[in-house]
């Protein structure tokens, strides 16, 4: 069957006054980049590259006990459509090392950049040995990429007395410099995890500390160029060939607020939106550091997934944003009331519910880790009798949300801790079982973490006594910009808190702001 042409499809569904899905399935599988992949191993030829094209800099993520994914993409200039690549595929040779020198090289092979790929490489790289530091690099012809570090996972079995990795979120390239890579960067860690809101679709603006490129993105073109604008931040290049990254989005990747299919705004013709889904998926693909069971199909893409830390951590990473349900109350900030604790309203969908139960299960790990996007903790933003939550957070699925809090308790799972991104801003909730009845008991700890630049500068200083008055389960809450550094240890977790003192300064100081402590056994946290 010859699938109909973007045009036709368009006309065909408003002539029938609407979307068919099965109609719209069947054209979108057409959109999928596997077959691309596929033809690009039986190529023989090769054709050469002038000019540098690793401007974009190298990555590495998804990393497991034997293996690690391996990033970059080639560009001669990234900001331009196509990248300054002619269309054609170019091979791509890479190399794996114990040293810096590339004196004791472990692996070596080829790939192929295709341009349906946007000329991005995604080597996966077996056969390692577990909890070890190597070295990669790229090669094009003449040309070499930066070297960048990373590193394997303990063995499933074993049981490390330690591991270190940070988390951040929302980055708007506009709001300000990326300090917070730099002191990131002094940490020596053994992973990064970013929560989502990587790059913002909106169209560049006056006023601002940097200036988006164009108008605000629609096309593959628009996201890839968006993306390796961001993604030519020095501070953030130098911070993904450190270590390896985890990650996931929220919803600026795409468009704002979004929930699945529905758009925040009322008139958007929902043919063009998952078009434009499918340009935003493929291009968030190209530019990071997934394996190919991520590869996109049309305007879908499974983002969530688990990493394992020996047996003293279990990471489930999560996607809050492709499957859930519209917010409700027009995602206006309101009580929680009977349309939030509908059994139908979820943040995570079905299938990915089921799967995250049934992980959690499974788990043998001393902690267990939920990476996800926005806050869990129901916290009442308005002084007195009346209630205000944010709907497009975790209150807004308040039946969903309790029932995975009652899921970790029945369950005993051992140690659950959430880490959140989102709203620009640092939080630390203990999370009860039911956050509305004062005498549930504490589950879980949650750690929210700031945005790396979006919103600019924010107040160095913040009474939160009266927001703490509201609700008993907070802990900690500021409002500067920086990140968040976690330590593990069988016994304990500790959660450090950076603050940048200026966003507009790339090279800002950097503080820590808050430390807590979650002790192994007793869910809660505690401040030093």
């Amino acid at each position: 069957m010859q699938l109909p042409t973007t045009q036709q499809f368009r006309a065909a569904a408003r002539r029938a006054g609407g979307v068919d899905r099965r109609l719209f399935m069947a054209y979108v599988a057409g959109l999928t980049a596997a077959p691309m992949v596929r033809a690009a191993d039986k190529l023989e030829t090769e054709k050469p590259v002038s000019n540098d094209p690793f401007t974009l800099g190298v990555a590495s993520g998804d990393p497991a006990n034997n293996s690690v994914l391996l990033w970059t993409r080639l560009a001669t200039q990234p900001l331009e459509p196509g990248g300054g690549m002619d269309l054609a595929p170019v091979r791509v040779r890479w190399e794996v090392a114990e040293d810096e020198q590339f004196n004791s090289v472990v692996q070596r092979g080829r790939s192929w950049a295709t341009p349906q790929l946007g000329h991005s490489v995604h080597v996966a790289v077996d056969g390692l040995r577990p909890d070890r530091w190597y070295h990669y690099r790229f090669m094009v012809g003449d040309a070499t990429s930066p070297v960048g570090r990373t590193r394997t996972t303990p063995r499933r079995v074993a049981s490390p007395d330690l591991f270190r990795f940070a988390f951040a979120s929302c980055q708007h390239y506009e709001a300000g410099h990326y300090a917070a890579y730099r002191h990131m960067a002094e940490q020596d860690l053994d992973m990064v995890v970013h929560l989502g809101d990587y790059i913002y679709e909106g169209k560049g603006k006056k006023g601002g500390v940097r200036k988006h490129l164009g108008k605000e993105i629609n096309s593959l073109d628009d996201y890839r160029i968006r993306h390796a604008q961001y993604r030519s931040d020095p501070l953030l290049q130098a911070m993904h060939a450190q270590c390896p990254w985890m990650v996931t989005w929220d919803d600026h990747e795409f468009d704002n607020n979004y929930a699945g299919d529905i758009s925040e705004q009322l008139d958007v013709d929902p043919v063009e939106f998952l078009i434009r889904r499918a340009n935003a998926y493929q291009a968030y693909y190209e530019m990071m550091p997934l394996r190919r069971r991520s590869l996109p199909q049309g305007p879908h893409m499974r983002l969530y997934r688990k990493v394992r830390i020996g047996d003293l951590a279990e990471m489930f990473v999560l996607d809050t944003r492709q499957y859930r349900s519209d917010q409700p109350h027009d995602d206006t900030k309101h009580d929680i009331d009977d349309d939030c604790l509908q059994p139908t309203q979820s943040l995570l969908g079905t299938k990915q519910r089921d799967w995250l139960e049934g992980s959690l299960l499974a788990s043998e790990s001393r902690w267990n880790i939920l990476a996800q996007q926005v806050m869990m903790g129901a916290v009442d933003r308005k002084q007195g009798p009346e209630r205000e939550y944010s709907m497009d957070q975790w209150p807004g699925c308040q039946y969903e949300r309790n029932h995975l809090m009652s899921y970790l308790a029945d369950r005993r799972v051992s140690n659950p801790v959430v880490l959140t991104g989102d709203i620009h801003s640092n939080w630390v909730n203990d999370l009860h079982q039911d956050d509305l009845l004062g005498e549930s008991p504490v589950v879980a700890t949650e750690f929210v973490g700031t945005s790396i630049s979006s919103g600019g500068n924010g107040p160095k200083s913040l009474d939160i006594s009266a927001l703490q008055n509201e609700n008993p389960g907070l802990r900690y809450h500021d409002r500067r910009r920086g990140y968040v550094a976690c330590e593990l240890t069988p016994e304990s977790w500790t959660s450090r808190y950076y603050a940048v003192d200026d966003v507009t300064d790339p090279e800002s100081a950097v503080e820590q702001s808050a430390a807590f402590v979650v002790e192994s056994g007793r869910p809660g946290a505690q401040q030093v």
